[in-house]
């Protein structure tokens, strides 16, 4: 599976150790960014891991901001893509098999590297059930989006 991965200068001190993550899992990271620490605005970085996702390019991303926050916000006011913030292996995992999400948030002022890489070792194997009551919940989701496109 191909992993976008992008980075405020928040998120940049982490976006090595994701990147060598997402390869150990046996995934293939696109890179988009940031390439240096100095300070970029968040919601570009959103744009471009929703952006890729949605062009085909990636089939998951993970996205990194010093508290995961702002990046989670920004990249969930993008149709299509349902990004959330985890800190732990069973909202990492549990956020695909249950809700859907295609879009990994993390905080690299809150978590550490170790940490980091069971989250996303835990995000890349997770797989949507497809269980009825959860097709049913991100269904009303999905309707939620359009009405209000």
């Amino acid at each position: 599976m191909k992993i976008a991965i992008a980075a405020d200068h928040g998120g940049f001190p982490l976006k090595p150790t994701i990147l060598d993550a997402v390869r150990a899992a046996g995934h293939e990271p696109l890179d988009l960014g940031t390439f240096t620490p100095e300070a970029v605005d968040y919601p570009d970085y959103a744009k471009k891991i929703g952006d890729a996702i949605l062009a085909g390019q990636a089939e998951r991303g993970i996205l990194l901001c010093g508290s995961g926050v702002g990046a989670c916000i920004a990249a969930n006011k993008i149709p299509g893509i349902y990004a959330g913030l985890a800190h732990d292996t069973y909202s990492a995992h549990q956020g695909v098999e249950h809700d859907d999400m295609n879009v990994l948030c993390l905080g690299a002022r809150i978590i550490g590297p170790e940490v980091a890489k069971e989250l996303v070792a835990a995000f890349v194997s997770a797989k949507f059930t497809a269980e009825e009551r959860h097709l049913r919940r991100t269904g009303k989701v999905r309707e939620m989006e359009k009405g209000n496109l």
